[in-house]
């Protein structure tokens, strides 16, 4: 893998964190939330040449696609609730 894609793992790996930190802080009101998961992301992230190098690995792989599969469907149960909240008929 090149450099550039290394790089755009890492800071695509630090943006999960810092946008769901972002959400459970202002869902929990809770400011230290929102530090902690944007700490985790920055340190995940300065390590995505080791981050990025397992994506060749067939079980890493395999792996990350069931947690794109889960992340998938808790966006669809979070997404489907509020469909149902502002429309109760569906």
């Amino acid at each position: 893998m090149t450099d550039n894609t290394n790089s755009n793992i890492g800071t695509s790996f630090i943006d999960i964190f810092d946008k769901f930190g972002s959400a459970l802080s202002e869902i929990f009101n809770d400011p230290e939330l929102k530090d902690r998961a944007r700490e985790f992301g920055h340190s995940a992230g300065r390590s995505a040449d080791a981050l990025a190098s397992r994506f060749q690995d067939d079980e890493v792989k395999a792996r990350w696609r069931a947690v794109g599969q889960a992340a998938q469907n808790f966006g669809k149960s979070v997404a489907e609730q509020f469909k149902t909240e502002k429309n109760p008929d569906l």
